[in-house]
């Protein structure tokens, strides 16, 4: 796809992901587990969480989609297109999460899409082997936040 189609399956991805409209192809692992009963605090902060989480799978889109875009090698811009293929369940599953907690994703999604784009098209510009090298210690640093 080049050019024109390629700008415009772009920009409705991009929006699709910043909206929170982003469609899971598998069930979220929660369908197994039993809703636990919040009172409104737990609810608001379970919120606020989640609302953190579903910004880090915005951010996750981002990068995939600008490295992807970015990349030398066809075979880098398909490892980076099916990376981002697989974090769109994560994507799709905060979203779920906010509604069903009663609340909704970042209003600042928008430009946290932007400055993550923005970052992976750098990383991608200082070529395959860099860009790949940022992708996992960006996966290295989420883990290491969330074990913490």
């Amino acid at each position: 796809m080049r050019g024109l189609d390629a700008l415009i399956v772009g920009l409705d991805k991009s929006l699709r992901v910043v909206s929170g409209l982003a469609a899971a192809s598998r069930p979220s692992p929660a369908a197994r587990v039993a809703e636990s009963a919040l009172d409104a605090a737990e609810r608001r902060r379970s919120a606020s969480l989640m609302r953190v989480n579903h910004v880090g799978e915005v951010c996750a889109q981002a990068l995939y989609d600008a490295q992807s875009r970015f990349a030398r090698s066809d075979v880098t811009k398909q490892q980076f297109t099916h990376a981002g293929v697989e974090e769109e369940d994560h994507l799709a599953w905060t979203a779920e999460r906010l509604r069903e907690l009663g609340s909704h994703p970042s209003l600042l999604n928008p430009l946290w899409y932007l400055g993550a784009y923005a970052l992976g098209a750098c990383a991608a510009r200082l070529g395959d082997a860099r860009s790949l090298g940022f992708v996992v210690e960006t996966e290295r640093q989420v883990e290491a936040h969330l074990t913490s």
